[in-house]
Formats: C-alpha cells, sequence, structure tokens
C-alpha cells in the first residue's frame, strides 16, 4: 500500500511539473518573440531624439525571467487547487487554472511595463491566455483520465453510529471516480466484526459518527493495519487540531487556548480591511450606481435590504445588501433562507444573487468595522436561537468579527449544514493567520463563479438544520 502510494505521488507531482512546464513554454516563446524585442529596442522619444538604448539581458538575465513565471504559476496553482489531479473533477482543476493563469498573467504584464518604464502591447499578453487556457483544458482531462485509469475509485466501507448515512452517502456518491462505498456497516453490530471486515477487501474505512470510545478502538486498529482511514470529526476534534502542542514536561501536553486574535494581527487584519474595502469601493462604485438604478426602476421599492445580523461576541448590527427579493418576502414575520428556486427572489434579484452583487454594500460594514473581510458569515438573531436550541456550539463561531467570505464559504455551500458551517468556521478560528485570510481571499474569487456555491436550501426548509450528527 506504501508503495502504491508513493508511485501515486511521484505519478501526480510528474503530471504537475508538466503542466507548470507546458505553460512556462508558451509564455517564454512570447518572451523572447515579441516582448523582449520590444524592451530591447532603442527608446525614441515623439521629437526623433534617442531616450536609451533599451534593456539588454544575457542568459542569465532571460532564465530570471521565465524562473519568476513559473514560481508564480506554481504558487497560484497550488493556491487555486489547479494541480490537484485526481483530487478535484477535470472541470473544477481547470477553473482553478484559469483563475492561477490570469492571476499570473497579469503580475507579469505589469512586470514586463515596469522593466520599459511604459505600458507594453497587451494584446500578446491575450493571445498568450489564450492560448494557456485551450493547453490548461486538454491537460486537465486528459492527466485526470490517466490518472483514473491507472488508479481506480477507492473501495471503501462506511462505519456509522445512531444517524442517518443518507448524507454522508450523497457527498461520497458525488465522487464515484474517486470513492466507491462498497458497504456500509453500524458501530451496533460489533467491533471485533467490523474489524474483521476490514481487512477483507478494502482500501479504507470511512468513520462517521460513531461513539468516541469505540472510535478511539477502531482508528488505533486501522492505523496498526495501515489502513486508510477517512474520519468526519465533532467539534472537540477540530478544537483540539487547532491547540499548541508543549515541551515543559517528558509527555506531550496540548494547550487548548480561550481564543483571541494577538494585537499585531488585529492590526493588521483591520488595516487590510479598511484599504480594501476603499478599494474596491471606488472599483466598485459603477456596479453599484447601475445595480441602485435597476433595482428601483423595477419595482419602485427601496434600494438596500437592511436586516439584523450578528457579529463578534453576538453584538447586533445592519447588514446591507442590494434588495433581490420582493418587497413584501417575509410578510408574515418569519425569518428563512433563500431555498431552491425561490418565487420570492425578483429576476434582477437572481442575477445580482448570481454574480454576488447584492453583497457589494457590506463593503460599507467593513469600512464601518462591524464586519471583515474574512470571517463566519453573520446570522440573524432569531435563526441563531433556532440553532442553539439544538447545538449551543454555535456560538463559537461568534468569537471573531463576521466577514464579507469565510472559510465555510470557500470550502462549503450556501445550504451547507450549521453543523458542518460550525466545523469549518471554527476551523479558521483555530487555525488563524494573516496568510490564511489572503489565501481565502483568492480563493473567494474562485467560487464567484462556481454555481453551486450559492444552491439555496430545500424547499420544506425554513433554516438550514438537518438532522447532521453528534456534537
Amino acid at each position: 500500500m506504501k508503495q502504491v502510494e508513493s508511485i501515486k505521488r511521484v505519478f501526480v507531482l510528474c503530471l504537475g511539473l508538466i503542466g507548470l512546464l507546458i505553460q512556462t513554454a508558451v509564455y517564454g516563446y512570447f518572451w523572447f518573440k515579441i516582448y523582449y524585442p520590444v524592451l530591447s529596442a532603442p527608446r525614441i522619444s515623439v521629437d526623433g531624439y534617442m531616450l536609451g538604448n533599451g534593456l539588454k539581458l544575457y542568459f542569465r538575465g532571460h532564465l530570471l525571467v521565465i524562473a519568476i513565471y513559473f514560481v508564480l504559476m506554481l504558487f497560484f496553482s497550488n493556491t487555486y487547487g489547479g494541480l490537484k489531479i485526481g483530487y478535484l473533477k477535470s472541470m473544477d482543476i481547470f477553473l482553478s487554472q484559469i483563475f492561477a493563469l490570469f492571476m499570473v498573467n497579469v503580475i507579469s504584464y505589469f512586470q514586463i511595463s515596469l522593466m520599459r518604464n511604459w505600458l507594453v502591447p497587451i494584446y500578446p499578453m491575450l493571445e498568450i491566455l489564450a492560448i494557456q487556457m485551450v493547453l490548461s483544458f486538454l491537460w486537465a482531462v486528459c492527466t485526470n483520465w490517466l490518472y483514473r485509469k491507472i488508479f481506480p475509485a477507492r473501495q471503501m466501507l462506511l462505519v456509522s453510529g445512531e444517524y442517518p448515512v443518507d448524507d454522508i452517502l450523497r457527498k461520497f456518491n458525488s465522487r464515484q471516480d474517486k470513492y466507491n462505498i462498497v458497504k456500509c456497516m453500524n458501530i451496533s453490530e460489533g467491533l471485533m466484526s467490523i474489524e474483521r471486515e476490514c481487512l477483507e477487501r478494502y482500501d479504507a474505512v470511512v468513520i462517521w459518527d460513531i461513539p468516541t470510545k469505540e472510535r478511539n478502538k477502531l482508528l488505533k486498529f486501522l492505523y496498526s493495519n495501515s489502513i486508510r482511514v477517512y474520519m468526519m470529526p465533532k467539534i472537540t476534534d477540530v478544537l483540539v487540531k487547532g491547540s499548541e502542542q508543549l515541551h515543559i514536561f517528558d509527555t506531550p501536553v496540548l494547550l487548548l487556548r480561550e481564543y483571541y486574535l494577538k494585537v499585531e494581527q488585529r492590526a493588521i487584519k483591520r488595516i487590510i480591511d479598511v484599504i480594501g474595502s476603499l478599494i474596491l469601493i471606488i472599483l466598485t462604485s459603477w456596479i453599484m450606481l447601475i445595480t441602485a438604478i435597476i433595482v428601483k426602476l423595477y419595482d419602485g421599492g427601496p434600494v438596500l435590504y437592511k436586516q439584523i445580523r450578528c457579529t463578534e461576541n453576538q453584538k447586533e448590527f445592519k447588514i446591507m445588501k442590494f434588495r433581490s427579493m420582493r418587497v413584501d418576502a417575509e410578510k408574515d414575520g418569519v425569518a428563512r433562507l433563500a431555498t431552491k428556486h425561490d418565487s420570492r427572489i425578483t429576476p434582477i434579484g437572481r442575477f445580482i444573487r448570481a454574480c454576488r452583487i447584492d453583497e457589494l454594500p457590506q463593503l460599507f460594514n467593513i469600512l464601518k468595522g462591524e464586519m471583515s473581510f474574512i470571517g463566519p458569515r453573520p446570522e440573524r438573531p432569531e435563526i441563531i436561537a433556532q440553532y442553539m436550541e439544538t447545538m449551543p456550539e454555535f456560538a463559537f463561531r461568534m468569537k471573531v468579527k463576521a466577514g464579507l467570505a469565510g472559510y465555510a464559504q470557500v470550502y462549503g455551500k450556501y445550504n451547507t449544514t450549521p453543523y458542518d458551517k460550525l466545523k469549518l468556521d471554527l476551523a479558521y478560528i483555530e487555525n488563524y493567520s494573516v496568510w490564511l485570510d489572503i489565501k481565502l481571499m483568492l480563493l473567494t474569487l474562485k467560487i464567484l463563479f462556481t454555481p453551486d456555491a450559492t444552491e439555496g436550501v430545500e424547499e420544506t426548509q425554513t433554516t438550514a438544520l438537518k438532522n447532521s450528527g453528534e456534537n
């Protein structure tokens, strides 16, 4: 098993390297054919006077330019998941590659322009991007197809507890190219019979919400027999994962702190929020103006929709959005999330929700300090009260300021259950760093173009609550 996993790892790394080299080669060709001749040409003023002899590079200079492009491709491809062959679907890899290519080519364009001290022609860079996108699509499809042929889906056993397995089965069945749950067993069948079954014919075991005592025994057994485990963590597991290991005695000690941001972290986070919100308000002001006019003209109702939400320490504030629903959307006074094909959403509202334009006024909430760019999404007080009736731990996610986007939005969906959203938000809180904020900002750009990220809850739900497992 170890040898197979090592071969798989080397195989994926080689395919990723080939993809990066192909993209870099395209850039290198245009660098030598178009951009370097532009940079090296003598600079002539309008009056015909020579301003300079242009840029002259030797072999190492050219190598540095190409190497910088390669490193940028590696960074952004890794950040967006463009190298996760076999892990993501082909189209997800392609979408990730598009974002990586766009970011790298924008940076490279301004890098070349700085070398010239003036903007260089943009059309060659657009040509580079077009060629790279075609190659990226072919590479993503071919490499994933090759991976599936060589490494078929894992044959897996699902071990569950008292809660239904329908939801977790649905999640794994959505990736039958990677996972194949052959059999389901309940912990009530006995640990010994489950252990015997684990040794039969499975590549991995999925542990779904079984009591901690039995889970620990099963984990030790699987670890000792080198069997891969996929485990859905409980809330306490997420908290422990964010703990700090101390070495003050001759035994490991885990320190789980009461959560707080350090002074320097709070200062940097606030500086990013203020500068980022000001820049985006200026850049998107024309979009907000056009949206406001269209929303007003559609039905004559108010442009903005203000709603009470909770932020850090359950402090209430008024969140601002462009109105996407009818004026009488909640005339019955019942707070509810948007459902799939919600009839309350106007045609204009459906568009601005899909494009996330409705969220733009929240930039002013960020500027005022009521929200941050990254953090758990703010919920309504009445919905929080409903969640906390069955899940008191939901209050843990309000240890930090609410965010425009967050960990749960990047790695979850609009209709992800509160229990799963809580675990995702706690993963962010317990592992906070400024770099994590920056990474989530970059990834948020990607989910703006992911359709299922805005998928509503089921028609029968007023909130996202589902019977989702043990806390």
